[in-house]
């Protein structure tokens, strides 16, 4: 017989446990409708100091991608496609660690640790379909610097208003879509022991292996839909900056740098988003690191990825600091610390 699933004291309602009879009718299966999350395990005498850095980390978060969103909106220098991919990337930043950390933030200072069975499917549908958005808006972004470099002549009728919103459109249709097969497929298993979740969020392998069941396809499956996304978005991505360089080669050296400055920032984005993924993916396959380390890695990929986007994109983007100094009256003091400007491609 299976544990049942411990419920919270001082809940308005106590988590229910739905009973299924099996054939054999000496043995009754629980199914869990609650999940405990164990936060940053083995780091528990840290708490305090693990609430504080996540509280600051969604912060700067939170406050960099949505200062790029008011910028973008308000100031019409900035209403080129460039921009426009880039307030999708920064939106999709924001829900990202709005999913995670505010859970997690409960977790560490109010041991609230309690999470219910739809709710944990649904932060983990928002991890996974989110974080494949943000994946294929990456490459629709390439797409956006391969043609304004490869073919300026012909960028702003291939890159056209009508044709921003459908690649838009396409890359948050497919992200949302990438998921849904994965989850439906966990929230099918039979989770009838343990309801411990050795994890900071209900991240997708850590809650399926608690199933009661062989849950070895599952995860297969969503380890092939995850590899499909990353590694089509990412070689697509360096064949088009493979392009870029191919054709830079051929101008003056001051076109080449300003092609290749409005194409730097992106790129290192792009390859700080495929290493801490492939390192989430590595630390799943060891299951011999400590679990910590594993957590710790994730954090890097969900948490620390999102807050350095609008540093990367604005510290050296003139026209992002001169709508800053224009419209919030803010004195960014980067020039002494950058001193050289990064110039947008003539297109826009």
């Amino acid at each position: 017989m299976g544990m049942m699933a411990f419920v919270k004291e001082g809940q308005k309602q106590q988590a229910q446990k739905s009973y299924e009879r099996m054939d054999n009718a000496s043995v009754t299966v629980y199914q869990v409708e609650a999940f405990l999350l164990d936060g940053v395990p083995g780091l528990e005498e840290y708490q305090s100091a693990l609430f504080a850095v996540f509280l600051l980390v969604y912060l700067v978060t939170f406050a960099g991608n949505l200062l790029i969103l008011i910028l973008v909106i308000r100031d019409r220098r900035l209403h080129t496609p460039m921009y426009f991919f880039l307030c999708n990337l920064s939106f999709v930043d924001i829900i990202i660690p709005t999913a995670i950390i505010p859970k997690l933030l409960a977790v560490l200072v109010a041991n609230d640790k309690y999470i219910s069975f739809a709710g944990c499917f649904v932060q983990m549908y928002a991890v996974l379909a989110f974080g494949s958005t943000e994946w294929f808006i990456l490459l629709v972004m390439s797409f956006d610097r391969y043609v304004a470099i490869v073919k300026p002549l012909h960028y702003h009728v291939i890159i056209n208003p009508g044709a921003c919103v459908v690649l838009a459109g396409a890359a948050w249709g497919l992200g949302l879509l990438a998921p849904l097969l994965p989850i439906f497929i966990a929230t099918k298993q039979p989770y009838c022991g343990s309801n411990k979740i050795v994890y900071c969020f209900c991240d997708y392998s850590s809650v399926v292996t608690l199933a009661c069941a062989d849950v070895t396809n599952a995860i297969n499956i969503a380890f092939v839909f995850a590899m499909l996304v990353i590694n089509i978005s990412f070689f697509v991505v360096l064949w088009t900056y493979f392009r870029i360089l191919t054709v830079t080669q051929k101008m003056a050296a001051d076109d080449h740098r300003k092609a290749f400055s409005t194409c730097s920032s992106h790129l290192s984005v792009v390859v700080t988003y495929f290493l801490s993924t492939a390192l989430v993916y590595i630390a799943v396959k060891i299951g011999t690191i400590p679990e910590y380390s594993r957590v710790i890695i994730g954090v890097f990929y969900y948490f620390l990825t999102p807050m350095l986007n609008p540093i990367i994109y604005t510290l050296r983007n003139e026209k992002i600091q001169l709508a800053a100094q224009k419209y919030l009256r803010l004195n960014l003091g980067l020039k002494a610390v950058f001193p050289q400007r990064v110039h947008s491609v003539t297109v826009f």
